[in-house]
């Protein structure tokens, strides 16, 4: 995340700079925003369903990811498998991003997993270290990301700047979702407000 940033700063001298984040992408830049040198080049960030509260298929994970991740890292497991959670109401949205072959749609790596979990217990210690400018969206009925983890954020971050919205009813991908079109507006009022 921080090579990228440099690169795209270094061919875009001058410009204010945001980032966009859903999920797990999410949680990447807010755990590249607890770096000083790199929150400061940042304008703001677009938080959609972050992954700040990650919790194990199973208690027993936490115990032996981290024996599994160091001896098997490319190990899957199908419980760690969310696809049959639903993260949209709107079959034609879910269609065209399973469609993309950039989209994964296999099971999470075991390396993977357990690294997703140090990540979201490292930004529960950190939150409030968090003061770059943010807006956090996230449907209030998400199975995947916790939607009560990103009113944490909202309130433990020292960031002065900062907002959230809670969709009623939304799942995961809210930008998937039929009311897509509300959220777009409010990602774009956000940022139109702060160029």
């Amino acid at each position: 995340m921080k090579a990228f940033l440099t690169k795209v700063l270094k061919e875009n001298p001058g410009l204010p700079c945001f980032l966009f984040g859903h999920s797990t992408g999410a949680a990447i830049i807010l755990k590249a925003m607890l770096d000083p040198a790199f929150e400061r080049l940042i304008e703001g960030i677009v938080l959609t369903s972050p992954a700040v509260r990650v919790q194990p298929s199973h208690s027993i994970f936490l115990v032996l990811a981290p024996i599994i991740s160091f001896l098997f890292p490319r190990y899957q497991l199908s419980a760690a498998n969310k696809n049959g959670i639903a993260v949209s109401r709107d079959p034609e949205a879910l269609l065209a991003k399973y469609s993309d072959p950039l989209v994964y749609t296999g099971s999470i790596r075991v390396r993977t997993g357990y690294e997703l979990l140090l990540v979201s217990s490292y930004l529960q210690q950190h939150l409030s270290s968090i003061t770059v400018p943010f807006v956090v969206l996230h449907g209030t009925e998400d199975a995947v990301t916790d939607p009560d983890a990103s009113v944490k954020l909202y309130e433990e971050a020292s960031s002065i700047d900062k907002s959230i919205k809670l969709y009623p009813n939304l799942l995961h991908d809210i930008l998937f979702e039929p009311e897509r079109r509300f959220v777009e507006k409010d990602i774009i009022d956000w940022l139109s407000s702060r160029t």
